[in-house]
């Protein structure tokens, strides 16, 4: 696996030629018009300096609630690595499963999927990318296949959003807000065979690459990239590794921290009214919000809470505990970091209406051009996909795009469900590896993949998973319509 050492690209430095490039369309298209929330008519503004200098200053604040989570975050993991037993745990775990590690990627894959395509899982993925890798590289993978786990499998999840609010939800809302019907049913089908065929042809991408590392054919990261992981993530006898008592009791609490998290981003009032008033009465006293509707700061009290739990009872020494919680902090400023300069782009693009501008000059252009719907269906997955790149945010994109389009396609007697599902589906292709999407950045930085390495390993999975979904989105239009 050994390969020649390179210099990687800077996270930042990329992240920062996307928002000055972001910049100059905004000057290039100052002064084009398009039709404000009110209805009024609006004009796109070039971007000012202040507006370039205070754009990840701006991405701090706008990105606020992900970045505390992701504090909180940290100094959960800190306190349970403190511990012992997640490394043991890792270690106890392959050993059991040795010989049965693809299923494994499989099942992970699976309960990924299902939290993209229920709630939208994305945020919530960072604290896994550090456990996966180092299960991965325990099992004789790389981190690769450990990042790949969580992000295509609830990227993939997110891609086929049946219920999931901050995307098909979001999408429907803002549509029936302009007075456009939509038939939920058929909406969960497309969401459906999106998710599934898009879950199948990543995992078998994963396994197919997991088993050609494992036969020792050669990763994607160098040898300097793998002795560097294999440093953070290594170094333990797999054979011998032991759990104690007390670390099996904090792998439990560790379990029932992200059961909890999940939970309490279901959307439980819109699946089932009596499991949510079941919730309303018995977990409102921890944040004041009922599970289901958890925002990120509602998680990030809930881990702060565990890892103090956890502390008392699992650390040897407890004085430890505020140290570790302050390391923790220190180990995701850089996360943080990419975070806030990713949400830079999104602030400009929202201040300066270069977006909505966009979205209603294209699909106008395209509505009146007299192509089929097959084919509109086609070319306005490709200007979302181009669109995604902007707005990373599901909700976000779901709020900028849906009102424009979903009127224009009744108009034209078109199918409104597969053009909400474009819009979702096309941002949560995009979301498998923008560098505007912050969880991204910041997981892969977590795992120590760096993110050209990624692209450079999961491109034609991605170039299969866009053609793939365009046929899909494609044929549903032309039959739905």
């Amino acid at each position: 696996m050994s390969k020649k050492t390179k210099r990687s690209i800077s996270t930042f430095a990329i992240l920062l030629a996307v928002m000055l490039l972001v910049s100059i369309a905004t000057w290039l298209a100052a002064g084009k018009t398009y039709t404000g929330e009110n209805g009024e008519m609006a004009e796109v503004v070039g971007a000012s300096a202040s507006d370039i200098f205070m754009g990840p200053v701006n991405g701090f604040a706008d990105a606020s609630d992900v970045i505390t989570f992701v504090f909180c975050l940290g100094a959960f993991l800190a306190i349970v690595n403190a511990t012992g037993a997640l490394e043991t745990g890792i270690h106890t775990l392959v050993r059991k499963l040795h010989g049965k590690e693809l299923v494994l990627i499989w099942i992970l894959m699976f309960l990924f999927s299902v939290g993209g395509t229920t709630y939208g899982m994305g945020e919530e993925t960072v604290g896994f990318y550090i456990l996966l890798a180092a299960t991965m590289m325990a099992a004789g993978f790389d981190p690769i296949v450990g990042a790949a786990t969580v992000l295509l499998g609830a990227g993939t999840g997110v891609l086929g959003s049946t219920i999931n609010p901050f995307a098909t939800g979001a999408a429907v809302a803002a549509a029936t807000s302009v007075g456009v019907e939509v038939n939920m049913g058929t909406t969960y089908v497309i969401g459906i065979i999106l998710w599934l065929s898009a879950y199948l042809l990543s995992v078998l991408f994963v396994t197919a690459y997991a088993k050609k590392v494992r036969a020792n054919k050669g990763s994607i990261l160098t040898a300097a990239q793998l002795d560097e992981c294999q440093k953070a993530y290594g170094g333990k006898d797999v054979t011998t590794a032991k759990l104690t008592g007390r670390q099996k009791a904090v792998l439990w609490l560790f379990a029932l921290s992200f059961v909890v998290m999940i939970l309490g981003f279901i959307p439980w009032g819109s699946l089932s009214e009596t499991m949510y008033n079941a919730f309303s009465s018995s977990t409102t006293w921890l944040t004041g919000a009922c599970l289901g509707d958890w925002w990120f700061y509602d998680a990030a009290t809930w881990f702060l809470l565990m890892g103090i739990i956890i502390g008392i009872f699992g650390l040897e020494d407890k004085g430890q505990l505020m140290k570790l919680i302050a390391n923790g902090f220190s180990d995701m400023v850089s996360v943080n970091l990419v975070i806030a300069m990713a949400r830079a782009t999104s602030v400009i693009m929202a201040a300066t209406g270069l977006g909505t501008w966009l979205v209603e000059a294209s699909v106008t252009a395209l509505s009146q051009s007299g192509v089929s719907a097959g084919v509109f269906a086609l070319l306005d997955y490709i200007l979302h996909v181009g669109l995604s790149f902007l707005v990373p945010s599901s909700s976000g994109l779901a709020g900028l795009s849906a009102p424009i389009v979903s009127p224009i396609v009744a108009g034209m007697g078109w199918s409104v469900e597969t053009s909400i599902m474009i819009n979702v589906a096309a941002n949560g292709f995009v979301n498998l590896f923008t560098p505007t999407c912050g969880f991204i950045m910041g997981g892969l930085a977590l795992a120590r993949v760096p993110y050209e390495s990624w692209l450079k390993w999961a491109w034609k999975l991605l170039l299969t998973l866009f053609v793939v979904v365009g046929v899909v989105l494609t044929i549903a239009m032309a039959v739905l319509s």
